[in-house]
């Protein structure tokens, strides 16, 4: 199928900063892309594009003096093939030793993974009896979803996954950091992931569309995706938000429009003649 994604943000600057991004389609779906995507950004500023350390598409904005707001905006049509996310109901837990060393940076703790915490015990003691693999991976995304409540009205940005397990409240980056931290509490690679995530095929939602936030796990020789908030199969990737924010402002600013597009789009006249 073909999904129409895009976006329409408008930020709100108090003085000249540096403004970066992380809005771009992912390098590892670009050839997806049916078209090359239209990001714009307001006021002829023309944006310096880069790949950071984590292999994304990120892009910095220098916003000059005088210029009282900034607007990012795209619009892109990506084919996707509707598949259910892969899963391996075999795929090997490694042990730390044998692990591959770019994947060892997804055990420790980050700023808002707290893996050094009360957690570490709880974690042992709630999964340590649980087959390794997608077994425990499946049971730790059970816990979560079970644990936290979702919630717009309570969202907080400096909510941590400790935080979370205490509260028992949170969005989906809440639900994202609480079950990173358990996997990487029990030696399971973790990395968090943020993108598009459409409502296609499935009730529609009473609030505007947004960007979400699920996670992947090294197992056997791979990569796989979970997502604790729905708990289902189903852009950007780091240790936790704070390594892939959608956008940060080196400077006081404030959120003037958010809108998000992702929705099913009509296949081209000429391809659906052929």
């Amino acid at each position: 199928m073909l999904i129409r994604i895009g976006f329409d943000i408008e930020l709100s600057v108090a003085t000249p900063m540096a403004l970066i991004y992380l809005l771009r389609v992912h390098p590892s779906r670009r050839d997806d892309l049916v078209a090359p995507e239209q990001l714009s950004v307001s006021g002829g500023l023309v944006p310096e594009e880069y790949i950071d350390t984590f292999g994304n598409h990120c892009g910095r904005v220098n916003v000059p003096v005088g210029m009282p707001t900034v607007r990012i905006t795209n619009d892109a049509l990506i084919r996707d093939s509707g598949e259910l996310d892969a899963i391996d109901p075999d795929a090997r837990q490694r042990d730390p030793t044998e692990l591959p060393f770019s994947t060892l940076q997804f055990l420790l703790p980050s700023r808002y993974c707290e893996v050094d915490s009360e957690l570490l015990p709880f974690a042992w003691q709630q999964f340590g009896g649980i087959a390794p693999g997608r077994q425990r991976v499946a049971a730790i995304c059970d816990f979560v979803h079970r644990h936290l409540t979702f919630d717009y009205q309570r969202a907080r940005p400096t909510r941590t996954a400790l935080d979370a397990f205490r509260e028992k409240e949170g969005v989906c980056r809440d639900f994202t950091h609480l079950a990173v931290t358990l996997c990487r509490c029990m030696n399971i690679p973790a990395r968090y992931a943020t993108g598009y995530l459409g409502d296609i095929g499935v009730p529609a939602a009473p609030y505007p569309m947004d960007f979400s936030a699920w996670f992947e796990v090294f197992l056997g020789d791979r990569w796989f995706t979970f997502d604790a908030r729905h708990n289902e199969r189903r852009m950007a990737r780091g240790r936790d938000a704070g390594d892939v924010p959608i956008t940060m402002c080196f400077g006081a600013n404030s959120l003037v429009r958010f809108d998000v597009v992702t929705e099913e789009a009509a296949e081209p006249a000429a391809a659906v003649a052929a």
